[in-house]
């Protein structure tokens, strides 16, 4: 398989970059009716193939927007299978119950599987930093969320009434002891 060659269906991961209601609507229409049969068909319901569905489309949202999903394989066997490894460990954390699994809908495609991991690790790295990004003081995530969102430190200054010297130190510092965290946490290693 090469590691370049783009799938057809990317540009459904673009539209969802772009939050195109159209494309959204579309992947709601065609891919969701078969994620909610697999959950109630292993001790779910539709309220929680629902939660999981929107859990899956923030995640997949947040993995386009940060430009680090290139589509390789058939965006519904990659969606199913998102869906379904995250039901299967909401019905492992609340293992108390009887569950049964269908398999009738196996996925043993090599590219979804790959893609589907990628996707898994990010969701640990965005995890990681969100909850380090929380350590930081209130100025810290103050500072650093307008760098995210604003197009220069310029904006950034004038937005905080600070001088633009004060900004840019300020986020060097915030953002040299955010990452130092992220590379002293217990699970950096694993998720180089």
């Amino acid at each position: 398989m090469s590691k370049n060659v783009l799938h057809p269906d990317q540009y459904l991961i673009e539209g969802l970059a772009n939050n195109d209601s159209a494309i959204i609507r579309s992947i709601y229409k065609k891919f969701v009716p078969k994620v909610v049969s697999y959950i109630r068909n292993n001790s779910g319901d539709e309220d929680q193939a629902q939660d999981v569905i929107q859990e899956i489309m923030i995640l997949l949202f947040n993995q386009a927007k940060a430009k680090q999903l290139q589509l390789t394989c058939p965006f519904d066997a990659y969606f199913f299978l998102l869906c379904k490894r995250r039901w299967l460990n909401e019905l492992k954390k609340s293992s108390n119950k009887g569950v049964t699994i269908s398999e009738d809908f196996t996925s043993t495609n090599e590219p979804t599987e790959e893609m589907v991991a990628q996707t898994e690790v990010f969701e640990e790295k965005q995890q990681l930093f969100d909850a380090m990004f929380q350590r930081l003081g209130e100025k810290c995530q103050e500072v650093l969320r307008l760098s995210f969102t604003l197009k220069s430190m310029e904006e950034v200054a004038e937005k905080l009434n600070v001088s633009y010297a004060y900004v840019r130190k300020k986020k060097s510092l915030c953002t040299g002891q955010l990452t130092q965290w992220i590379q002293e946490h217990s699970s950096f290693k694993s998720l180089k």
